[in-house]
């Protein structure tokens, strides 16, 4: 990109996805022969948030993990992705989790609306009603859930590592 503003894909609801979030998205969804050192750059969770103007889904800085940092700076990737989550605010998030099933282990890409209790109702709103932008553009996500609070689940889900496993399924 040559110059400061995001590429940007607009949708009928007029808000926004940038390009970069379609990638990441791709990236993560698509999973291609790699190397030892191009699987370590591979994310295993990254958060989106709304551009300042409201009218634009875009990667929040900063507030991604990559594979190649579990186990080196971080030891457990759930906590660490809910950590990152801010208390007061929302935001959406792709987390691909792994699990085993008595048959295999799976590895299943999550879709999270983050709309925690503490966030402003204009947030949550505009958050919610932004929800099918983003959702369109992530069409391959096998499981999509709103969240407002995530303590309940993390035993859980820190073992297993899947929104799955702690009996949602279905998620909207």
């Amino acid at each position: 990109m040559l110059n400061d503003t995001p590429e940007v894909t607009q949708l009928a609801s007029g808000v926004q996805v940038a390009d970069e979030v379609c990638r990441i998205f791709y990236d993560m969804k698509v999973r291609k022969c790699s190397t030892p050192e191009e699987i370590k750059k591979r994310k295993k969770a990254v958060i989106f948030c709304l551009s300042a103007d409201k009218k634009c889904i875009i990667v929040e800085e900063g507030k991604e993990i990559l594979v190649g940092d579990i186990g080196v700076t971080i030891t457990d990737p759930f906590k660490h992705f809910v950590g990152m989550l801010p208390e007061k605010d929302c935001r959406y998030a792709l987390y691909d989790a792994s699990f085993e099933t008595k048959e295999s282990r799976k590895e299943e890409l999550m879709f999270f609306l983050w709309a925690p209790e503490l966030a402003p109702l204009k947030s949550k709103m505009i958050y919610a009603s932004s929800k099918d932008a983003i959702k369109k553009k992530f069409q391959a996500v096998n499981g999509r859930c709103t969240v407002e609070e995530v303590a309940p689940y993390l035993p859980a889900v820190a073992a297993a590592d899947s929104w799955e496993s702690c009996g949602h399924k279905g998620l909207a």
